[in-house]
């Protein structure tokens, strides 16, 4: 089980790169898309960070069963 918890790891981790990539983007161009669209990509870039940490702690969890 804790195989299935490092893949989802990754994949959450991977998308968190993502989101915070775009959102450096979105930054360095400025105008009206940064105003639109930071505050959103801020708050999935936080909300992924949490599901990472969740899932390591899964994951460790379930390795010390």
């Amino acid at each position: 089980m804790s195989g299935v918890f490092l893949i989802l790891m990754a994949l959450a981790m991977a998308a968190l790169l993502v989101s915070l990539l775009a959102g450096l983007f979105f930054m360095a161009r400025g105008g009206e898309a940064n105003r639109r669209n930071s505050n959103r990509l801020m708050r999935l870039r936080v909300g992924l960070q949490g599901l990472a940490i969740v899932l390591f702690i899964l994951a460790l969890i379930t390795q010390a069963a």
